[in-house]
């Protein structure tokens, strides 16, 4: 018999990113990294010019970060507790857009905090991939968790029959992003686990 299923983002969802990511940044390499707002594209900047770098250099860093740098994230808080309570109820897998190669690297990444689910890469928006999903668990239910509201227009274009939940844990970045829920995309716009769990379990 069909379960429900969850497909959960990882960055800014289960796992901080931006944060460290900046702290690794300022720590070890030839850049300042201080977000204002939601501008990414100027937020890492040469230390001897303070001019923003070009975006080939931002995804340089940001690959050689998920290289070897992945141990410097750290759960958001309620995630683990509410990702395993969401299992009990549905199955679980996550989505999150990083190259194929770091695949092995997130699963035992997200493993070792205790979250220990099968792991689907992207690259792009997620609407085809969800579709994949979908296609090869046939759920009763499905509900996807994303903290960019991009992803849900995706997802509401591709598959808009599965409930959308837009959560970004990451306190420094979630007043300053575009809101899937008033963008019209997703369902709820929700920013704590302990207030998203409850949520999600009644949609299931």
């Amino acid at each position: 018999m069909a379960k429900p299923l969850i497909i959960s983002d990882c960055d800014e969802v289960l796992l901080h990113m931006i944060v460290p990511f900046g702290e690794w940044l300022n720590e070890t390499q030839d850049v300042s990294f201080k977000l204002i707002g939601n501008d990414f594209s100027k937020a890492i900047r040469r230390k001897d010019t303070d001019q923003p770098v070009e975006p080939a250099e931002i995804w340089r860093l940001l690959n050689l970060f998920f290289d070897g740098e992945m141990h410097r994230q750290s759960p958001i808080v309620g995630a683990v507790g509410a990702i395993n309570t969401l299992a009990e109820h549905a199955d679980v897998v996550i989505l999150t857009n990083l190259h194929d190669k770091h695949n092995e690297a997130r699963r035992r990444q997200l493993a070792e905090h205790g979250i220990n689910f099968r792991v689907f890469t992207n690259q792009g928006p997620k609407g085809p991939a969800l579709q994949a999903i979908l296609d090869e668990y046939k759920p009763s239910k499905a509900v996807f968790i994303d903290d960019l509201a991009q992803h849900h227009g995706s997802a509401a274009e591709m598959v808009p029959h599965i409930d959308r939940l837009h959560l970004c844990g990451e306190p420094t970045l979630a007043p300053h992003i575009t809101c899937g829920f008033k963008a019209g995309h997703a369902h709820a716009r929700i920013d704590t686990w302990e207030h998203a769990l409850p949520w999600l379990l009644s949609r299931l």
